[in-house]
């Protein structure tokens, strides 16, 4: 069996089970490679490394990653995102990016389940999509500022109706930002960042 040192010296094992390329981690996580060697180098995920310099992680770590950041948990500093979506494809995405800046983000697959973890914990900011079935995102928006006041949590609606008028309604409705969907991750992040600095 091969085994490779990492950085402090500890053997790392390649062949067993337990331990996962940087491909396989990715997989395993649902996230892009290049999602979890950002998490590796900022400390988030530890990463063990090869002789060539090629990076292996333990499942154990990935597993209590996961309880830190799933659904349920949250990462232990940053502003709190709440990201309310129907697809959880969109969700996953926000979620690895916000992450790997430093947010802590929660989630919501309806506008009844946002409005349920308003209740539990006001969050530093809403990504609100407005195109969900039964209560959509318009509805949540007012019922939020019904609740909390207008402008007292920030929220970020978009919307897969890129038009003038929707930017137009967004601010008129009291909302902090508009992005069209599909967006650009960088101008979300950068959004975020604007209204929620890390």
């Amino acid at each position: 069996m091969t085994r490779s040192r990492d950085p402090i010296g500890r053997r790392a094992p390649t062949n067993e089970p337990d331990w996962l390329t940087l491909g396989q981690a990715a997989k395993y996580l649902g996230v892009a490679q290049s999602t979890i060697r950002k998490w590796s180098d900022l400390g988030r995920v530890p990463a063990f490394y090869t002789p060539g310099r090629h990076r292996r992680y333990r499942r154990a770590d990935l597993d209590a990653f996961l309880d830190r950041s799933g659904p349920g948990g949250r990462l232990q500093s940053g502003p709190v995102v709440l990201v309310v979506d129907d697809d959880a494809g969109v969700r996953g995405l926000v979620r690895a990016n916000l992450e790997a800046e430093g947010y802590a983000v929660q989630e919501a697959a309806s506008a009844r389940e946002g409005l349920a973890a308003l209740e539990e914990e006001a969050p530093d900011l809403v990504l609100l999509d407005v195109m969900m079935p039964e209560v959509d995102g318009w509805e949540m928006l007012r019922q939020v500022q019904e609740r909390f006041g207008a402008g007292a949590i920030p929220v970020i609606v978009f919307s897969g109706k890129i038009e003038e008028r929707a930017v137009v309604d967004a601010t008129s409705r009291g909302a902090s930002g508009f992005l069209g969907k599909p967006f650009d991750l960088r101008q979300l992040v950068d959004q975020t960042k604007q209204i929620a600095p890390v």
